[in-house]
């Protein structure tokens, strides 16, 4: 009697051997094309997309403008003269305006640098360019301080206090600009030089890149922290909060210099995310591709720059929100720039408004507010380390 266990296959059904070869190759194949179809951007996507995120910004803006320390109604915020509406009209609504702004330049930045990079990892804060911004804007202010006799001192010491938030009321639009300059030629020098020692072989290397980018971030810090010590101590007390990161204090006419370069910058971004597709393939596929590889990263660094500087001068150095927001993004849409950088922009201007709103309502019951760039980090570290852990596992399988 032949044993149970080696009884020959014909007592299976007769399409058990199709069923175990066909039928799972056939399963792959629908996979591959429902991971296409997910991946592949149509109007309906891009449109849905957005409008997701934008009511998400929506929904973000109302409760930052409506919460705080003293909880507001709505019907008194329309009634002028109220406090409630002077709360809102003069301190929330510009502090969240900034945090909009400098969360969209850092989201779409951020995109950017990752796809002409080639560098999920690549981001403003990592690579060095926020700290060479905050380096270029303290050096300004070091020359203001030294140079407040002066006529022209006297403009710049206007905008120095402004941008360390000491006087909040005084001076006009002109006073913000020596200080979003002076960053801005700080992150592009920062730029160009992170890009130069990266490519000893004329080939980038992306570890490298990061290398320099982390030293660099520490030399800064070194600096501008010896640069403290000769300032007042009422103005170094000032620039502490700023270094790391805060949106408050700032008024109107400076944000509206801020906002003219982001939007400008953003608007450039979005019209080359095509182009981005192609560098993100690498130099000689966007080449063949008919791209200008050299004079597109060139213009798309040039432009990072000037936004990262305006960022930098209006709100410190808020780290993270480039780094996280567009790689959480991407597991989710997929690569397409064309719908990865404007919602990138969108995510990033909600993942910063959340913060700041966290940052005043968390720390009520003590009396204090910790900068918004401490509570960027507190949450953007360990959520990238997630999100890169779960990617890795994703390319494991």
């Amino acid at each position: 009697m032949t044993p149970r266990h080696s009884q020959p296959n014909a007592t299976r059904p007769a399409d058990q051997d199709y069923r175990s070869k066909d039928v799972p190759k056939k399963d792959m194949q629908a996979g591959k094309r429902t991971s296409r179809e997910r991946t592949r951007l149509t109007p309906r996507k891009w449109a849905f997309c957005l409008l997701a995120l934008g009511v998400v910004v929506l929904a973000v803006a109302s409760l930052a403008l409506l919460l705080g320390v003293r909880p507001v109604r709505l019907g008194m915020v329309l009634t002028s003269g109220s406090l409630d509406h002077t709360i809102v009209a003069g301190v929330r609504l510009p502090r969240l305006v900034l945090g909009l702004l400098v969360g969209g330049a850092l989201g779409g930045a951020g995109a950017t640098l990752q796809a002409i990079l080639r560098n999920p990892l690549a981001d403003p804060f990592v690579l060095g360019v926020s700290g060479g911004a905050a380096l270029g804007a303290t050096l300004a202010i070091l020359a203001a301080t030294l140079l407040s006799t002066t006529a022209l001192g006297q403009v710049l010491t206007g905008a120095d206090t402004l941008a360390i938030g000491e006087s909040a009321e005084a001076g006009g639009w002109y006073r913000a600009v020596p200080i979003s300059l002076a960053a801005a030629v700080g992150a592009l020098t920062t730029t160009m030089l992170m890009l130069w020692i990266a490519r000893p072989a004329g080939r980038l290397d992306p570890h490298a890149l990061l290398l320099a980018g982390v030293v660099f971030n520490a030399f800064a810090a070194a600096v501008i922290l010896f640069l403290r010590t000769l300032v007042t101590p009422e103005q170094a007390h000032a620039l502490l909060p700023w270094l790391v990161g805060t949106l408050a204090h700032k008024p109107w006419s400076h944000i509206a210099v801020g906002a003219v370069i982001v939007i400008a910058g953003i608007g450039f971004l979005v019209a080359n995310a095509s182009k981005l597709n192609f560098l993100s393939l690498g130099e000689e596929s966007a080449a063949s591709l008919g791209v200008d590889v050299d004079r597109t990263r060139l213009e798309l660094v040039v432009v990072i720059s000037l936004m990262i500087g305006a960022t930098v001068s209006l709100a410190g150095l808020v780290g993270f929100v480039g780094l996280v927001v567009p790689h959480m993004l991407r597991l989710v849409l997929g690569p397409d720039h064309r719908l990865l950088l404007p919602a990138s922009i969108l995510g990033g201007a909600a993942f910063l408004a959340c913060c700041d709103l966290a940052a005043r309502l968390a720390f009520i019951p003590v009396g204090t507010e910790p900068p918004v760039g401490a509570v960027t980090a507190l949450i953007g570290a360990p959520l990238f380390l997630v999100l890169l852990r779960r990617g890795s596992s994703r390319r494991a399988r």
